[in-house]
């Protein structure tokens, strides 16, 4: 049994998806349940959807259009049978997102709205290939993933509920991965209670990660628009390399670190049932591309990973006095109500400063309820974090930060992270 996952970029447009549909071909007999993400940068779209239904805002219908207008003409041109089911089940979904516009009440939870509308993103792409493939010639089972991935009730962060995942997988999906190919999607669960969830933004490979996990697969393989997990963004350094082989540890810490090829909750479950992973080029399937947790060999490459989008919180004492253990405990404790997730941390005798994500609304929340408490908060914007793994084999990181304020620096055995503007 393999599991394979399909990011947006590969089924941006028509042609990706029949291409799409080349590579699972090119798999013949094998067992394979296939995990695909919305299409392009459709998730954006429908984010900006979430915000424009909650705002009631009458830009909402605009975003509903174009969304839709972008499925429906990758639809024309996969299908040119007008009364193909593909074109009706593409069009139901936007009717459903239509409702929405008309029902959602001033007021209601933001985050369990975001997790109804853009887990859309999913179904639709889902739906759109199973159809195509079907229309191709290649036989397969579309399935709703919310049926399967229970979490808690956590919107937009949904914590996987492993036993009663474990069970529905094995038991509903397993015999029929045997006889079929099946499409899923990735990113998307649901609570006992049947509430839409998400799992985090760039979830899908968790989601495939969670399969596997479920169906004890054989492997798993990602594609994406590279060659494999390189060194460093090719699009930022012309000196990225592609690492053949690399340890379960090394690329956990590497996708906590930021690193984009691969989802930073995927490893855990596939290094508990040893399953291997491996990112492979879907632009050209015959390199082999990186397999990552058949080795335990040290890295021999450093490696560059920038974080855009970067705030620095500051947080002091509003009486001055030292930041101690029960500030501390204040602090923590506030941004894990808000969903602050520390990038880096410095905490000196006056000052806590925490390097996080760029999530204005959360970081309002956040800073404000600080304030609160008696501290005194700032806050700087438009900052990046350069981390460098492996850095005894550094040789890059000087020309990289030539020309930039270095505002925190932090030092560890095997990596060193920079915030900088």
């Amino acid at each position: 049994m393999k599991i394979y996952k399909f990011g947006g970029a590969s089924v941006k447009d028509a042609d990706s998806v029949r291409n799409v549909g080349r590579i699972l071909k090119a798999a013949g007999n094998s067992p394979v349940l296939t995990v695909v993400s919305a299409m392009g940068k459709t998730t954006n779209k429908l984010e900006a959807l979430t915000r424009a239904i909650h705002q009631r805002s009458d830009e909402a219908r605009d975003i509903l259009a174009e969304v839709r207008e972008f499925h429906l003409e990758i639809t024309r041109e996969l299908v040119d049978d007008e009364f193909n089911p593909v074109h009706n089940d593409t069009a139901n979904f936007f009717l459903e997102l239509e409702c929405l516009l008309e029902t959602h009440a001033e007021g209601d939870d933001y985050d369990a709205l975001y997790d109804t509308v853009v887990g859309y993103g999913e179904l639709i792409s889902t739906r759109i290939i199973s159809n195509y493939l079907l229309y191709a010639g290649t036989p397969n089972h579309w399935l709703d993933a919310r049926n399967f991935i229970l979490t808690d009730d956590r919107h937009r962060e949904g914590r996987v509920q492993w036993n009663e995942t474990g069970f529905l997988v094995r038991r509903m999906i397993a015999p029929l991965a045997q006889k079929s190919l099946i499409i899923t999607q990735g990113f998307i669960g649901k609570t006992r209670q049947g509430a839409p969830t998400t799992l985090g933004r760039e979830g899908s490979d968790y989601s495939a990660a969670i399969f596997a996990w479920a169906l004890k697969a054989d492997e798993v393989v990602i594609w994406k628009d590279v060659p494999g997990v390189m060194n460093a963004d090719p699009r930022r350094f012309p000196f990225a390399e592609p690492i053949a082989s690399i340890s379960y540890a090394d690329a956990t810490e590497l996708a906590y670190y930021g690193a984009s090829v691969i989802h930073p909750k995927t490893i855990q479950p596939l290094q508990q049932a040893g399953i291997p992973l491996y990112v492979r080029s879907f632009v050209d399937p015959a390199i082999p591309g990186t397999v990552v947790g058949l080795n335990d060999l040290p890295l021999e490459v450093p490696c560059y990973i920038v974080k855009d989008r970067q705030c620095l919180l500051n947080v002091r004492s509003g009486d001055f006095n030292f930041i101690a253990e029960d500030h501390l405990s204040a602090i923590f404790s506030t941004m894990a109500t808000h969903r602050i997730h520390a990038n880096v941390m410095q905490h000196s005798a006056l000052n806590f400063s925490v390097c996080t994500d760029e999530q204005p609304e959360r970081l309002q929340a956040c800073m404000d309820a600080l304030r609160n408490l008696g501290f005194q908060v700032s806050v700087m914007e438009n900052l990046s974090l350069l981390t460098v793994y492996n850095r005894q084999h550094d040789q890059y990181t000087g020309g990289i930060l030539s020309g930039r304020e270095i505002l925190m620096e932090q030092n560890l055995a095997h990596t060193v992270q920079y915030i900088i503007r």
